[in-house]
């Protein structure tokens, strides 16, 4: 079925052709019999013309029909194939690796790093009072950034912004990605990856919600991938299914850092 899609797509302008070249004779064909109705008097004639006329125009219908089937394949079903056939191909490219799972563990005998307070002074008069709350005016991004990751790309764009992931920024847990994805006649945006084992973009996830201002674009689990330098991409399609915003950064795929593992109190 998919084959039979994708091949009604390639030979489309030649279905055009010859469905537009039945049309006119067949519109040639009802016009004749049409004239041969109304010029003959005789009614096995008239029969005969009105047969003439009812099949021309059941013809003229269903090649209608074909056209807007041919149109239909080759403006819906072959692009939503297509987008499905590149999913699978890359959940088949990108499978999951365990990494090793180690954890330090301090050394019997060692002692913990107590930090030297010798040097700190309190302010009398603060003493007694009740700490207050203070808000966060301007938000942070979430993660370790590296400063000397390459320029973002296109996202000059307000209706293209990554704010989750940052820049440079380090992943290895599941984050939620934050943005805005929006534009004039919006039809969709995508979120896409490239780099490790894929060579181009690599579409992770879809949505024709428009979201103006920043919030939840989707999720990112980055367990799945090599370890390494990503190029993460947001891009908005309008309507007519081209780009009119993109926003391109980069990020670093890397290993949960290590955990401590706590030492038990020995029992007395």
């Amino acid at each position: 079925m998919t084959g039979l899609v994708f091949f009604i797509e390639q030979i489309a302008l030649g279905l055009y052709i010859f469905i537009a070249l039945g049309l006119l004779l067949t519109l040639r064909t009802l016009l004749r019999a049409r004239g041969e109705y109304r010029a003959t008097r005789y009614e096995l004639e008239r029969d005969l013309a009105r047969y003439r006329q009812g099949n021309a125009f059941t013809v003229v219908v269903l090649l209608i029909e074909a056209a807007l089937f041919v149109l239909g394949v080759q403006q819906v079903m072959a692009p939503t194939l297509r987008g499905q056939l590149d999913e699978v191909q890359l959940a088949q490219v990108l499978q999951p690796e365990d990494g090793n799972f180690e954890t330090p563990v301090l050394e019997v005998g060692s002692e913990p790093f107590v930090p030297d307070t010798s040097n700190v002074v309190i302010n009398p008069e603060l003493l007694g009072q009740r700490a207050l709350a203070t808000p966060t005016l301007t938000p942070t991004a979430v993660g370790t950034i590296i400063r000397n990751a390459p320029a973002t790309v296109g996202c000059e764009s307000p209706d293209a912004q990554l704010v989750v992931p940052a820049n440079g920024m380090i992943v290895f847990d599941p984050i939620v990605v934050r943005g805005v994805a929006t534009t004039d006649n919006f039809a969709f945006y995508r979120l896409e990856l490239m780099g490790g084992a894929l060579t181009n973009f690599g579409v992770l996830t879809q949505s024709t919600s428009p979201v103006r201002e920043t919030g939840e674009l989707g999720q990112f689990t980055p367990s799945i991938y090599d370890r390494g330098e990503y190029r993460f991409r947001l891009t908005v399609f309008d309507v007519t299914a081209a780009v009119k915003a993109s926003c391109e950064v980069t990020i670093y795929i890397s290993d949960p850092p290590a955990t401590a593992t706590p030492l038990g109190t020995q029992a007395p």
